[in-house]
């Protein structure tokens, strides 16, 4: 399906391919069991160009379109999702949130920083007690002669360990509800910023997730992204974004899925001859490449929307929630082409179905992405503020 995608566009596709293939690939399997979050890959991916791909050149970015960034994503995505999860928190839903909130002395403060790889960001939005309903945030913000102090918890935070810099979202005004949050700017490099490592994940286990602590954490003044009742359209914003990434790395993992199935079939013989002659192979395997092409179209017609400045949030919500949902059913079925083999990993599948299942949880969950859909189609609240 190249006709739409330009020589430019091919040629990012394939050096993110050569280098999945040649870097991320043959790591990802001793990542996963060690649990290890591996920092000298994540400093090759940014040197690569892939943290901040969509940020303009001015700030230290790629200045890529997002059907680019998409195609980027997809084949790390492809390679290990621990790592597709680096560029989507470091570039969807950090950088994004500083460019369309920032002020330009943000930007140019913490950008450059962010797209080198010199700094870590993370995305402090999730609570012990609030996932969904993310207005409820029960950390607080309170107004000091300086700035901001902040106190609370955070929890499931991707990159949340090794982060320089967290955007943390905050209530000031318990009273105000969601028009009463904030986002704050939080060099980590401080005492009260304690966090604490995730261990005995499902899957992801090569990422980075924490559960943070806020103990008197200080923002400066001019630590604020937006103003105070911008923080709920600060995190809508940013994860429009993040859905956009997360479902470019699901189509990486259907593809996955396809290309190893479709390797092992040929390779696999039963009863004289191999597995792919046998029609009910061929048919999860024809199965496998629908879903693959499906979310990829998704996927490219949410990109060309964000790229030409059109509405695109319900778009966004219908390719992150196929394409999570279609890569859970691709790894599954890719496990059962691969029979008992697929079961262990020797192949990548099973990482594939442990890694896929998160995705339709985070950024959104399945159910949340429905009710974004049905509420734009049917222009009735389904109890998500507005």
């Amino acid at each position: 399906m190249d006709f739409e995608l330009t020589d430019e566009q091919r040629l990012v596709r394939e050096t993110a391919r050569a280098f999945t293939d040649n870097e991320i690939v043959e790591r990802a399997r001793e990542n996963d069991r060690n649990e290890h979050f591996d920092l000298e890959l994540v400093a090759k991916i940014a040197a690569q160009g892939y943290l901040g791909a969509i940020v303009p050149q001015q700030y230290g970015g790629a200045g890529l379109d997002y059907l680019t960034y998409g195609l980027i994503v997809e084949q790390i995505g492809r390679g290990d999702s621990a790592m597709r999860t680096v560029v989507s928190v470091q570039t969807s839903l950090v950088c994004s949130a500083l460019l369309r909130w920032g002020t330009e002395e943000q930007k140019q403060r913490y950008l450059p920083k962010l797209c080198s790889g010199e700094w870590l960001g993370c995305f402090a939005l999730t609570e012990p007690d609030t996932g969904s309903d993310a207005a409820n945030q029960r950390t607080r913000a309170r107004r000091t002669d300086s700035g901001w102090v902040i106190n609370g918890a955070k929890m499931f935070i991707s990159m949340g360990n090794h982060a320089k810099l967290a955007l943390v979202f905050a209530q000031t005004d318990p009273e105000k509800a969601h028009r009463g949050l904030a986002c704050f700017l939080v060099e980590t490099d401080q005492p009260g910023y304690q966090p604490q490592e995730v261990h005995h994940k499902l899957g992801l286990r090569g990422s980075d997730t924490a559960a943070i602590s806020l103990d008197d954490v200080e923002a400066a003044e001019d630590g604020m992204l937006g103003e105070i009742g911008d923080g709920f359209k600060v995190a809508m914003s940013s994860l429009d974004s993040g859905r956009y990434s997360v479902a470019a790395g699901c189509v990486g993992i259907c593809q996955g899925c396809l290309d190893a199935s479709i390797k092992y079939s040929k390779e696999r013989q039963q009863f004289g001859r191999q597995i792919a002659s046998f029609q009910l192979v061929q048919e999860m395997i024809a199965d496998m490449a629908l879903e693959t092409d499906a979310a990829r179209m998704l996927v490219w017609r949410a990109g060309y929307l964000k790229d030409h400045g059109k509405p695109n949030t319900t778009e966004t919500s219908i390719a992150k929630l196929f394409a999570t949902e279609a890569a859970v059913r691709c790894a599954n079925q890719a496990i059962q082409v691969h029979g008992g083999s697929g079961y262990v990993d020797d192949y990548p599948v099973e990482r594939y179905l442990r890694d896929a299942r998160v995705t339709t949880l985070y950024e959104g969950t399945s159910q949340i992405q429905k009710l974004i859909i049905g509420r734009a189609l049917t222009g009735v609240n389904a109890l998500i503020p507005a």
